[in-house]
């Protein structure tokens, strides 16, 4: 009997990137063609309505056989909502040159819900560049991830620029970072499980937790030690951030911030400031994330000065939209304090 060699492992690999890197190349193809052809389909639709029929009872009942006859030759694709939603695409996107093809169509979707203006186009660029999912784009627009971004700048919100790139708007540690953080992707709503539990959660949903940090956050370590003459230390996460070229430390906690909790913290970051940080780097940032804030802690200790120490809270259920509203109005009168505060500094600087 002839001998049946195996495949080598190094052709089937070869072969095997082949054949995804082709079908990708081709769903690519494909969600591009699909986009630009609902936007035509739109702009057809919108063209044949604003030829004199004006009432929309016309309209609607025009929708609807045009719907049954695409349907039968070409498939549910084309029901009433969607012809409605390539309409509505078409009239929030009325420029085609001005599609960004690396979206889908669920994509477009989700964005043409989106009223604000420069929100839309903000999420849309973000999306593209960020190579966000579509379901990873329905939820930073559902936590308000465009809005907190703008909150946590110490001008008002209005006089931003709302479509500057983030690394353009962010000018310090305090534009990255965020308070709360939700983590609901983490499925820790029984409130029974510890520390432990907690720090799994994010390793497991690392994907999802980076999304949440923020942009150019990548993931260094889990438990990180650092020696010492007097023992081991060990820090919860570590996290680098290539925008802001510095190493960013958490530690979790699962109850109401601390002077411990903050003094232990500023112990990491100088340790880590003499032993990990190199030459390059720029200071190293420490987040105490915690389950509740403490304005206490947070006014009278190291906290209130440090450029290098942050405490936030975190939320493990997606709050409602009343919630968030308040939370955002949290930010915009602490750093409207912040504000005042540095113009009063510098009046009495100018002053002296």
């Amino acid at each position: 009997m002839a001998n049946n060699p195996s495949v080598p492992d190094g052709l089937y690999s070869a072969i095997a990137s082949i054949i995804e890197q082709a079908r990708g190349q081709v769903k690519q193809a494909v969600n591009q063609q699909m986009v630009q052809a609902y936007w035509h389909i739109g702009r057809l639709i919108v063209e044949q309505e604003q030829q004199g029929q004006e009432r929309a009872e016309y309209g609607k009942q025009q929708l609807n056989q045009l719907s049954s006859r695409l349907q039968a030759e070409f498939g549910k694709g084309f029901d009433v909502t969607n012809l409605r939603n390539m309409r509505h695409f078409y009239l929030t996107f009325p420029k085609r040159d001005a599609l960004r093809l690396e979206l889908s169509w669920t994509h477009y979707r989700t964005l043409i819900r989106i009223e604000s203006p420069k929100a839309r186009e903000w999420y849309a660029a973000e999306a593209a560049n960020q190579h966000w999912s579509a379901r990873a784009l329905a939820r930073q627009i559902g936590v308000l991830y465009y809005e907190r971004l703008l909150a946590s700048k110490e001008k008002s919100p209005v006089e931003q620029e709302a479509l500057a790139k983030i690394d353009e708007l962010a000018e310090s540690p305090q534009d990255y970072l965020r308070d709360p953080y939700i983590l609901d992707f983490l499925n820790l709503q029984d409130k029974t499980y510890q520390e432990s539990d907690l720090e799994q959660a994010i390793i497991t949903n690392l994907q999802q937790f980076l999304l949440e940090l923020g942009k150019g956050f990548a993931f260094v370590e889990r438990q990180q030690r650092i020696r010492t003459d007097d023992g081991d230390y060990f820090i919860d996460l570590v996290f680098y951030n290539f925008h802001l070229k510095c190493f960013l430390l958490i530690d979790l906690k699962m109850h109401k911030l601390t002077h411990q909790d903050v003094g232990q913290m500023d112990m990491y970051v100088r340790m880590y400031e003499e032993q990990k940080r190199r030459a390059d780097d720029n200071p190293t940032i420490g987040l105490i994330l915690c389950s509740e804030r403490n304005n206490t802690v947070a006014k009278y200790s190291v906290l209130n000065e440090s450029k290098q120490l942050f405490a936030s809270k975190y939320l493990t259920e997606l709050p409602s939209e009343e919630e968030l509203a308040r939370e955002l109005e949290h930010e915009r009168e602490k750093a409207l304090r912040i504000q005042e505060e540095k113009a009063r500094y510098t009046l009495n600087y100018e002053s002296n």
